[in-house]
């Protein structure tokens, strides 16, 4: 049983004010009958990691104290005080070097999580009755954690309600970049009245600037932003022509949603003509390209993930949403069409996505795309240099496919 005598360091270790107001917090916030599951508890650690101070090589060296504790409960009637050597902790640490261990145990003492309560030598050990019961002991005290349960478990708390809050976020701005980015792929591709190129632009602009890593206040800055760009498309299109038309629209945009299902995978653009002025019949392959595998085309060309409909697993979906990327892009049908037939779907597809990627650099996304079809007519363009330009742009490693 621990007494109620402030217990000071063993050896240089110095004393500090700090350490005597843990011991009296630790003793003062004990609430007489108090349990608490300690595995519930670590969990709850765990999740509040960043609010309590700690990291998980501290957690790794907590949990092996919370395993020498018999009881599955904590409890001040059970004693608080484990007694492991450092040699015992560390095993159960998974081998943590004894250096690596006390520095962790000295954290998770600044963080208030554990306290010392140390023997006349040092060392950690117990005295026991004559039945075997511990009358006391001297090593590491758990009473911190048990005063501290409430505070614990509403940190995690809060931690859980930020996460939840930080996802919801990211699934609404998810949902506006779908949003915007259709509708005026619709009002494009009919000709609507309005300024669709300034909004794609300062619609983009936003979607550049996300970074990979924000807090929930940026996030939100930036939801706010998209939702404003939203409220102009709808009064756009709200303005357009009458009933009449905008059905028109709705019956043009489910047959091209029903043609996605088909095995053609050119639904948006004509076929090319040969020079006899037929139509070239074209056949749909899931064949990569030689030496370009899908995921390096990915990790080349990110942004074009983001305009699928249902994500990118294989070719076919890449080129089925290189299609529709050449309308955003400002791409005539004709110049995608001249660029399938010199390029190839697949390389055309990889062409559309690394213009895309770079379309803020690109003054006319059709010249440009014009340009390097007649380069590739002569011999004198290949879609690999151009790949690894965006790879390295994007500081993904190149890896290729032996």
């Amino acid at each position: 049983m621990e007494t109620h005598i402030a217990s000071t360091p063993f050896g240089s270790r110095p004393m500090s004010l700090a350490m005597l107001a843990a011991q009296r917090d630790s003793r003062e916030n004990l609430a007489e009958g108090r349990v608490v599951d300690k595995w519930q508890l670590y969990k709850d650690i765990c999740e509040a990691k960043t609010v309590l101070g700690t990291n998980d090589r501290a957690l790794a060296v907590l949990s092996a104290l919370l395993s020498f504790y018999p009881d599955s409960e904590l409890s001040e009637e059970n004693g608080l005080v484990v007694f492991p050597s450092n040699r015992q902790l560390s095993l159960r640490a998974h081998g943590m070097p004894g250096t690596s261990l006390r520095r962790n145990l000295a954290s998770l003492i600044e963080a208030g999580l554990i306290l010392r309560r140390d023997s006349p030598n040092g060392k950690r050990y117990a005295h026991k009755g004559r039945g075997g019961e511990i009358e006391e002991a001297f090593g590491l005290s758990l009473a911190p954690l048990l005063a501290r349960a409430d505070e614990i478990a509403q940190a995690a708390d809060q931690v859980r309600a930020e996460a939840v809050r930080l996802k919801r976020t990211r699934e609404r701005i998810t949902l506006q970049r779908r949003d915007i980015s259709k509708l005026i792929e619709v009002a494009v591709e009919e000709d609507a009245a309005g300024d669709w190129n300034g909004l794609w632009r300062r619609f983009r602009a936003i979607v550049d600037a996300i970074p990979r890593r924000a807090a929930v206040a940026e996030l939100e800055a930036i939801l706010n932003h998209l939702v404003a760009i939203r409220a102009e498309v709808d009064n756009a299109l709200s303005s357009l022509g009458n009933d009449q038309n905008m059905a028109g629209n709705e019956s043009q945009i489910g047959r091209q949603q029903s043609k996605s299902n088909t095995d053609s995978i050119i639904e948006l653009e004509p076929a090319p003509k040969n020079r006899g002025g037929t139509v070239a019949p074209r056949t749909r392959t899931d064949e990569p390209p030689k030496g370009f595998p899908l995921g390096l085309v990915l990790k080349a060309c990110p942004e074009i993930v983001d305009y699928a409909v249902s994500g990118i697993g294989n070719w076919r979906d890449l080129m089925a949403t290189a299609a529709q990327v050449r309308g955003y892009l400002g791409i005539s049908p004709s110049a995608y069409s001249e660029a399938l037939e010199v390029l190839g779907q697949e390389n055309a597809a990889i062409v559309i996505a690394c213009i895309l990627q770079r379309a803020q650099h690109i003054n006319s996304a059709g010249g440009y795309l014009r340009a390097l079809t007649e380069k590739a007519r002569a011999g004198a363009f290949s879609v690999g240099p151009m790949l690894m330009a965006a790879l390295k742009t994007t500081g993904e490693p190149a890896r290729m496919a032996g």
